[in-house]
């Protein structure tokens, strides 16, 4: 069976990897069946390869993928039914996507939402999750995410795009999703899963789109526990 090493938090069932929420979805696309082996930052050394703790990391035999683009290439080739990438445009349209999140999305996510992302790891791993992030910030986490409400409000304009989009057709990859799509729930299982923030108006296009996403596949998406609920008590 394909298995699939995934970011675990402090609660077992918390999963809020964007880069492993991508390819969870493309595994369920394809209609393969896979094992999600949960390690933490602190258990990296159980990799089976040596990558400086990066996931998702999918095991498939004798084979063994790194990098979430990588691994959504392997599936497509090795895998060729129901494709990730119908066509070269498709893959090229998933390349910017995945370019945009990352440059662009990404950072303003991380002001909303850090110190509840610190606050889901293990006693083991604060001190590398807080002395990693501050290194790369430059500030310390608190300075970091000290707006976020400020940060919600340019993520929701970046978004622009992706809501004109959106306002013609049901997914990225029009009638279907493609894996520009999974990229995309990607993100906002970061912020569901990882965050207590309530994001998205409902009048919000992006929301009923976020929601398409969260009932794909029988409800992968949303079956998943949501950060506030975890946290109740």
């Amino acid at each position: 069976m394909i298995q699939l090493f995934d970011l675990a938090s402090k609660y077992p069932e918390v999963r809020f990897s964007p880069f492993c929420w991508r390819i969870k979805y493309a595994l369920a696309h394809k209609g393969l069946i896979w094992d999600e082996i949960p390690i933490c930052f602190s258990q990296t050394d159980q990799l089976p390869v040596p990558n400086d703790g990066k996931v998702p990391v999918l095991v498939d035999g004798s084979e063994v993928v790194i990098d979430s683009w990588d691994i959504a290439l392997f599936l497509d080739k090795k895998y060729p039914q129901h494709a990730l990438f119908d066509s070269d445009e498709s893959r090229s349209q998933s390349l910017f996507v995945k370019c945009w999140t990352e440059t662009v999305l990404h950072s303003l996510i991380s002001r909303m939402g850090i110190l509840d992302f610190f606050g889901l790891q293990k006693d083991a791993d604060q001190k590398y999750f807080r002395e990693s992030r501050e290194s790369r910030f430059g500030i310390t986490l608190e300075e970091w995410g000290g707006n976020p409400e400020a940060a919600r409000i340019d993520f929701i304009k970046a978004l622009e795009p992706l809501r004109q989009t959106l306002s013609r057709q049901a997914f990225l990859g029009g009638k279907c999703p493609n894996f520009s799509d999974y990229i995309m729930v990607g993100i906002f299982q970061w912020l569901r899963c990882g965050s207590g923030l309530t994001i998205f108006d409902k009048a919000d296009d992006v929301y009923a789109y976020q929601e398409r996403l969260l009932d794909l596949f029988d409800g992968l998406g949303r079956s998943a526990p949501e950060y506030p609920k975890v946290n109740r008590g």
